[in-house]
């Protein structure tokens, strides 16, 4: 009778500690438990969700659908950088386990804002904040696409606080840091740090750097990270200081990339970063302290492009200067300067320098230091 009043449903049964034997009810398609007996309003408000959340499913108006929507959108595939997309693809599949089924309308409900937070705290313990996250920015970016093209009423995600807090402005490779890395690290990552510390660029253009974009004195390339919108990304130009150079002009050219394997194959991002990372901890710098922090922390390989930003400013160049070689925007530089510069004993040394050796200063230099004058009691005298 209920099979024929309700197709789809079955049930599981399970004895009580009073011996009474009872029923679960299930909607077959869905997995949905049904509240309630048969015939029950409270059994068929719940069959009937369940029927809509199917429909939904094969109709394509769930999470999952809308998320091949998105990624299959114009705007995902001109306003996104290739190595964007495949991140931004990859989190919303591991949001499908848990919202793959849940239907578009859910998403207009403001409520679904507490079930999205909940799932990020739960990937938060499991996978970091960061990730977490990161994960959250993705749905939203795809809610407020889903938005703009009417497929729902509200981004109810937009404005989430974020869990993870971190600035690296004030985090960079100290000489000694670099000196304990080339100790240990192999010739494929000493030529990578190199290279990073003397461009400023990105891991992701490093590894990709062909030696066509070096002409024996200077490198041209086309930021990966810029290139968004459809839009071609601005040409850099980078003249080479002479250590690059040395190393440039006496590396062997058996492959088209400036960096490769001890084999000579591309230096693929995630075996890149297992490498780097067994070369860190092996050289100290998972746990170091650093002028300033409090607590101690791990050097990373993107720190070396903040270490650039320093290193030129310490050798005079203003930061318009500054930002022309390592793509940077001002404000970002400043950002930099700011929080780290100001305690770097070479620019107090250089400061002091200029201070001593400028004509405008001249009348302080020849200021004369003299003993201090005899304190007078405003008092009685005592005479």
């Amino acid at each position: 009778m209920v099979r024929a009043d309700y197709p789809g449903v079955f049930a599981t049964y399970k004895t009580l500690k009073d011996g009474t034997r009872r029923a679960y009810w299930y909607h077959r398609a869905t997995g949905q438990r049904l509240e309630g007996e048969p015939g029950e309003r409270a059994f068929i408000l719940s069959y009937a969700e369940a029927e809509r959340t199917l429909k939904a499913r094969h109709s394509g108006d769930t999470f999952n659908g809308l998320a091949r929507e998105f990624t299959a959108s114009p705007e995902f595939e001109t306003k996104l950088s290739a190595g964007t997309q495949r991140e931004y693809k990859r989190m919303l599949t591991k949001a499908e386990p848990q919202f793959g089924d849940m239907p578009i309308e859910a998403l207009n409900e403001p409520g679904v804002r507490r079930d999205f937070l909940d799932w990020r705290a739960k990937v938060a313990r499991t996978s970091g904040e960061r990730e977490a996250d990161n994960r959250l920015s993705v749905i939203s970016a795809m809610l407020t696409w889903a938005q703009e093209n009417g497929r729902v009423q509200a981004n109810h995600v937009r404005g989430f606080k974020r869990l993870y807090h971190a600035n690296r402005s004030e985090i960079v490779w100290l000489p000694e840091h670099i000196a304990a890395f080339m100790e240990v690290a192999p010739i494929e990552l000493q030529r990578a740090l190199i290279i990073a510390l003397h461009t400023g660029q990105r891991q992701a253009d490093i590894l990709r750097l062909p030696w066509s974009a070096y002409d024996g004195s200077a490198i041209s390339l086309r930021q990966g990270k810029s290139a968004r919108g459809g839009r071609v990304a601005p040409l850099i130009t980078i003249p080479c200081t002479r250590a690059l150079r040395r190393m440039l002009d006496g590396m062997p050219r058996g492959s088209p990339l400036v960096l490769t394997t001890k084999t000579g194959r591309a230096l693929q991002k995630r075996y890149f970063a297992r490498l780097w990372e067994e070369a860190a901890a092996e050289a100290g710098l998972s746990r170091i302290s650093l002028p300033g922090l409090d607590e101690p922390v791990a050097l990373h390989f993107h720190d070396l492009r903040g270490t650039a930003v320093t290193m030129l400013s310490e050798a005079g160049c203003n930061p318009q200067q500054i930002a022309t070689i390592t793509g940077h925007s001002l404000k970002t530089v400043t950002v930099i300067l700011d929080r780290y510069l100001a305690r770097t004993r070479a620019l107090a040394d250089q400061a002091i320098f200029n201070w001593e050796n400028s004509p405008r200063t001249e009348f302080a230099n020849q200021l004369q230091t003299a003993p201090p004058r005899p304190k007078v009691s405003k008092g009685k005298s005592d005479v």
